[in-house]
């Protein structure tokens, strides 16, 4: 299992935070019509129960907002990417299919508000990653995004560099349909109330719909 560090620079920045990580043999595929039947049914509750305006003040949302202020960033410029799901939703604007994984993930986040980083683990340099804030100019590719601007954003580093924060995660660990093994983050900027739920709901939905047995959890501060 991997250990995972939070830097000096984001407890000051962050005290209250916790994560959980979820690690995994996994089989991906480009499409499971039961997962979409949830995906669906969630966007159908959140269009009719919420309106645009509320989304920021959801609990987990707003917690990660406050860390991008107090970290150096703008979350109005650089959404965290549970809201940026959300306000999707609220547009009207079908949320993409990418392939089983991802989708997964983008549910439990949709479902939480948390900003959940999911990595193919094989890709991973090594098995130690920290959090800490991103610095001016340093590189990182973003999934579909090109260069992004990081500084400023929470960052987990591998020995190579960044590989994800709560917009975007690096295309160099990006999960695809050859991916076997899972490393989920989620990122608990309140703290640790929901971290379990959150988990059990990811290991639930990899037991489900990737022929996974939900894998090993880490939790860390």
């Amino acid at each position: 299992m991997y250990q995972i560090t939070v830097s000096p620079e984001i407890k000051l920045a962050c005290p209250h935070f916790e994560g959980v990580a979820i690690y995994a043999k996994v089989k991906n595929c480009s499409y499971s019509a039961e997962l979409w039947n949830e995906i669906n049914i969630f966007t159908e509750q959140l269009t009719s129960d919420t309106r645009l305006e509320e989304i920021k003040s959801q609990p987990a949302i707003a917690a990660t907002r406050e860390a991008y202020k107090r970290c150096g960033k703008d979350p109005g410029r650089y959404r965290p990417s549970a809201e940026a799901l959300r306000r999707r939703l609220m547009r009207g604007i079908p949320l993409y299919q990418i392939d089983t994984l991802v989708d997964l993930i983008n549910l439990v986040s949709l479902r939480t508000g948390y900003s959940i980083g999911g990595f193919d683990a094989d890709k991973i340099d090594g098995l130690q990653l920290e959090l800490g804030i991103g610095k001016a100019e340093e590189p990182f590719e973003g999934i579909g995004r090109g260069v992004l601007n990081i500084e400023g954003l929470p960052v987990y580093r591998d020995s190579l560099g960044g590989i994800g924060t709560p917009t975007s995660d690096n295309e160099r660990t990006k999960m695809d349909l050859d991916t076997v093994h899972i490393l989920a983050i989620v990122n608990g900027y309140s703290g640790s109330e929901g971290l379990k739920e959150a988990a059990e709901m990811i290991q639930t939905l990899l037991i489900n719909y990737a022929e996974s047995d939900g894998g090993e959890v880490l939790y860390f501060k």
